[in-house]
């Protein structure tokens, strides 16, 4: 490895396109490849294959990997490896949960990897439910409560919070095993899964959000975000309240089939077989643990393993603006270049202009502004509905909805569109989309000035004075100001409710000023 390479590791980035780690997860149902590219603290997921082994299937009636899971296993595994190499992916994790750990056959299982140049190694119960916390905490800063994370053969439940990761436990209610626990009804499923955790999870505390974990789990929010017609189409950080989630559990789900299922888009037939029983053992959880709300997390183990691998001043980056400054990098907008505009707009921010509570915090609006520089590097016929969609639809992380439609709002006005899609309009309030709205205008004046250039935003200043919206140009500079800039300044203007002027003042002026 290259010492850039190296030290490219060590900072946890690396270009958003150039495979820089890769994960093998040996679940009971899947056998899964992820290689990833751009910041480690919010990767961008440049390739997702799985084969669907179902090593699991056996686990429980004979103890055993299944010969013909193992074959399909291992010719996954053949591909991967070469996938690897060609790729030149050097630094490799595979892992082995539930299935693996507990077949009698699983460490011949792991000699056959081992042979195809892999280093595997099989983590216990407590260590999986560790990981899938800190996959949680890496993408839900400052999160706390109950994570639950369902896999084919097993249940991981462990608590977050101030104190870290606590108590963690193992319990065998993964999917391939949830059809023991059918009775004659889907109440007596539930009343022996209760069981089951109260059993098994004695000392879980009530009250707290409740995470959840797992491909299947994640398809049950897929599921309620189409019932609802849902603007969003991605289940990371969906949200739920207790009396929604029973009311699509226990009525909607209810009344599923497997059949019924297969027919809805996006969700796969190995997901419309788990789901039925799946939520069978949510509405258990959500009986037994009471909690305060349940948010999807499409991050877990392989996540986690990444974020724990990260040093100290890596996992504090916000995840937000790590994953949006590769993109947006990649997209012709250097963070650099979203800063000094970010800076230079600042004073005409809405919250500051008008002393008005922020809708939006100032990692968004940097967050909008690097979006916005680099949607304009699309093509114009088709700049904003793209860009709005990268907005409302890419996973971005540490992102609400609400915050969603705001980067949607001022990615919009920065290309002067501001009649804004009912898609968006649902998310979020007027003010705050108001306020986004000022947010794109802002970065519309600012990079047409001077086509973004450096002189351009070191030679003036924009503030706000006496109720004015002041714009102020060193000499050298004042040619800048041309039809469409006045209409620029003009527009946000009004929609902050100002009156605006442009000042022409001496080269050296501007700089004092700045220092100051």
């Amino acid at each position: 490895m290259s010492s850039a390479k190296r030290r490219a590791g060590r900072d946890g980035t690396f270009s958003g396109n150039t495979p820089g780690r890769a994960i093998i997860d040996i679940g009971s149902n899947t056998v899964r490849l992820m290689i990833y590219g751009g910041s480690m603290r919010a990767p961008t997921v440049l390739l997702n294959e799985k084969v669907t082994a179902k090593l699991g299937r056996d686990i429980a009636s004979e103890g055993v990997l299944a010969d013909e899971a193992i074959d399909l296993s291992m010719r996954g595994l053949k591909r991967f490896a070469l996938l690897l190499e060609d790729l030149k992916v050097e630094h490799v994790d595979t892992v082995a949960t539930a299935a693996v750990r507990e077949a009698s056959n699983g460490k011949k299982f792991i000699r056959q990897l081992k042979k195809l140049g892999f280093d595997p190694r099989i983590v216990s119960g407590e260590e999986e439910a560790c990981l899938s916390a800190n996959g949680i905490i890496g993408a839900f800063p400052g999160a706390r409560g109950t994570v639950a994370d369902l896999g084919g053969g097993s249940l991981e439940l462990v608590r977050i919070g101030d104190e870290g990761v606590r108590d963690p436990v193992s319990l065998p209610l993964g999917t391939l095993r949830l059809p023991d626990y059918r009775g004659n009804s889907r109440s007596d499923m539930r009343n022996a899964l209760e069981k089951a955790l109260k059993k098994g999870a004695p000392d879980i505390v009530k009250g707290e959000p409740l995470y959840l974990v797992g491909g299947t789990l994640r398809t049950m929010a897929v599921y309620v975000m189409q019932e609802e017609g849902h603007p969003l189409s991605d289940p990371h950080g969906f949200e739920l309240d207790p009396k929604q989630a029973k009311r699509f559990l226990g009525k909607a789900l209810a009344n599923e089939t497997m059949e019924s299922l297969k027919m809805r888009e996006r969700i796969s037939t190995m997901r419309a077989e788990k789901l039925p029983d799946a939520s069978v053992l949510a509405e258990a959880m959500l009986s037994r643990f009471e909690p305060s709300r349940i948010i999807f997390s499409s991050w877990g183990i392989r996540e986690g393993l990444l974020y724990s691998s990260l040093p100290e001043h890596t996992q504090a980056r916000d995840p937000l603006l790590a994953g949006i400054s590769v993109f947006a990098a990649q997209r012709g907008a250097p963070t650099i270049l979203a800063t000094r505009i970010a800076g230079w707009t600042v004073d005409a921010a809405p919250s500051r202009v008008l002393g008005s509570k922020s809708h939006g915090s100032e990692r968004l609006r940097m967050a909008a502004t690097m979006l916005a520089l680099a949607s304009m590097q699309i093509e114009p016929n088709i700049r904003v509905p793209h860009a709005i969609d990268w907005a409302l639809h890419k996973r971005w992380i540490a992102l609400d909805s609400k915050e969603r439609a705001m980067l949607a709002a001022a990615i919009a006005a920065n290309g002067n569109v501001l009649e804004l899609p009912s898609e968006v309009t649902a998310l979020a309030s007027e003010e705050a989309l108001e306020e986004a709205v000022c947010w794109g205008l802002a970065v519309r004046l600012a990079r047409r000035l001077g086509a973004g250039s450096r002189r351009s935003l070191q030679e003036s200043r924009l503030s706000v004075q006496d109720g004015t919206l002041t714009m102020r140009l060193a000499q050298s500079q004042a040619a800048l100001f041309g039809f469409s800039t006045e209409k620029d300044i003009k527009l946000l203007a009004g929609r902050l409710g100002l009156d605006w002027i442009v000042e022409v003042v001496a080269d050296d002026e501007i700089r004092k000023a700045k220092s100051r």
